[in-house]
């Protein structure tokens, strides 16, 4: 089904004969299936956790003052995320001058757990879905 069709035409003279080029563009428009549009949702979900749980990540190994709003959003919101995880490895606290660094290991295996959890329901669905996906 094309949305739009682009056609240019050249007319020239080469020994007093006249010559016609013709071209022809055409955009063809692609139906997104329900499982893929699935896919997209649970993909975009999936960033949004992650970047959610880099932001942890980063702030605790920095030692970020949790007196500040933004950190105790971040906190806060991915604070339930982690905690299936907590426990399974000891948190590495590294007392500084004036902040203290915390490696959390629960927070690197919940991102790498939430990425393969995403990765094997979207095949699930790839294979519920029975039909051959262009990727």
């Amino acid at each position: 089904m094309p949305i739009s069709t682009k056609e240019t035409v050249i007319t020239r003279e080469r020994d007093n004969e006249p010559i016609t080029q013709t071209s022809a563009t055409s955009i063809t428009q692609v139906k997104t299936t329900q499982s893929q549009y699935i896919e997209q949702i649970l993909y975009f979900f999936l960033g949004v956790l992650e970047v959610l749980l880099v932001f942890r990540f980063i702030l605790k190994l920095m030692g970020a003052s949790q007196a500040s709003s933004f950190v105790q959003f971040i906190y806060g919101t991915s604070k339930i995320f982690i905690f299936p995880f907590e426990g399974i490895f000891r948190r590495a606290v590294t007392q500084g001058i004036e902040v203290s660094a915390v490696i959390e290991p629960a927070n690197m295996v919940a991102i790498i757990v939430y990425a393969v959890l995403v990765w094997g329901i979207v095949s699930f669905i790839k294979v519920l879905s029975g039909k051959a996906q262009s990727e």
